[in-house]
């Protein structure tokens, strides 16, 4: 019996350590493998192997079917758009509302506060956990007829609207256009082939979706970000320990830069006649219109149901007014 017992102890010692198993992440990137998104949660998965964590990764090119695995338990990890994840994290799912990041800057300060140890508590809500968030570009409106450069010249137009973003659907009713339910599979070629007048995507996707058909000779792109598109990295609760979890959120802050690059290469890569430049005055009133719906969609007033996290507002309207101390609304009685 002692023998038997010195040799289990000897074999336990000498024993190759048993690798821990893989953690499922389902990685949503329109392209798919090839795509630069993808490629970017690769080199974060890179670096997270010197935290111990070994992720494996499954491309996925329809975002619903990757949310629906992730929610099945096909994976234990999802790196989507926020447009997805918000269900998961109200508060991080709120960067995205509407107007309410105006410049990459004030990005780069929202995404800092967010990756600190004190902002750890707000990245977890009910069984999920954020585990780092990167910038995907801002979004903005295409056209296929350049006339149409203010909120008013949108009444009546046909828009591609994500049928599942509350906030948008919400804007497109307020302005008086026409919502034409889509998805990410298929808005695109909805304003390729004509049946829109308008679609909303970042930067990147005047190439890769080749929404530059759409756009073709008589329309552009309005140079006014209306939301902030990110890619969050989403946990079930406790698949990373807390430590893990917070140095999961520095890993994927440390990436800003990387990131930020793919975008301004992607804004770059649009002829500059593409663009359709915005007058001072327009902007402002661009901003107030989103405020106004901003406000409607944290308080559930003006027929929108509650979809922003009054936390993210307050914190977004901070740093909008430290960036720029002169805006109207630094001031105004009903201040975000």
């Amino acid at each position: 019996m002692l023998r038997k017992t010195a040799t289990a102890l000897i074999f336990s010692l000498t024993a190759p350590a048993v690798a821990a198993e893989p953690v499922k992440m389902c990685v949503f990137d329109v392209i798919g493998a090839n795509g630069d998104m993808y490629n970017m949660i690769k080199d974060y998965a890179l670096e997270m192997k010197a935290q111990g964590v070994d992720f494996e990764l499954r491309p996925y090119t329809d975002e619903g079917v990757a949310v629906g695995d992730f929610n099945s338990g096909q994976c234990e990890v999802l790196a989507a758009t926020d447009l997805r994840t918000r269900p998961f994290n109200r508060f991080t799912g709120s960067i995205g509302a509407v107007g309410a990041v105006p410049t990459y800057d004030d990005l780069k300060t929202v995404l800092a506060t967010l990756a600190q140890p004190r902002a750890a508590k707000l990245m977890k809500e009910g069984d999920y956990e954020v585990l780092g968030i990167v910038p995907a570009g801002a979004g903005y409106l295409f056209v296929n007829d350049r006339s149409i450069d203010t909120a008013g010249e949108l009444a009546g137009k046909r828009m591609a609207t994500l049928e599942y973003q509350k906030d948008a659907i919400h804007m497109v009713n307020h302005i008086k256009a026409t919502v034409v339910p889509s998805d990410i599979t298929n808005f695109a070629g909805k304003f390729n082939n004509g049946s829109v007048d308008t679609a909303y995507a970042p930067a990147f996707a005047y190439e890769a979706l080749e929404l530059y058909k759409g756009v073709g000779d008589k329309g552009g792109i309005v140079d006014y970000p209306l939301a902030q598109l990110t890619i969050q990295i989403i946990a079930k609760d406790g698949v990373l320990s807390d430590e893990v979890a917070q140095a999961s959120r520095e890993v994927a802050w440390g990436m800003y830069g990387q990131a930020m690059d793919m975008v301004t290469r992607n804004e770059k890569n649009i002829p500059e006649a593409k663009w359709i430049r915005i007058a001072g005055g327009d902007i402002e009133g661009y901003q107030e219109m989103f405020r106004e719906n901003r406000i409607q969609l944290r308080d559930g007033t003006g027929g929108a149901s509650k979809v922003y996290d009054p936390r993210m507002m307050g914190l977004l309207s901070k740093v909008r007014c430290s960036s720029n101390p002169g805006a109207s609304e630094c001031t105004a009685n009903n201040r975000e």
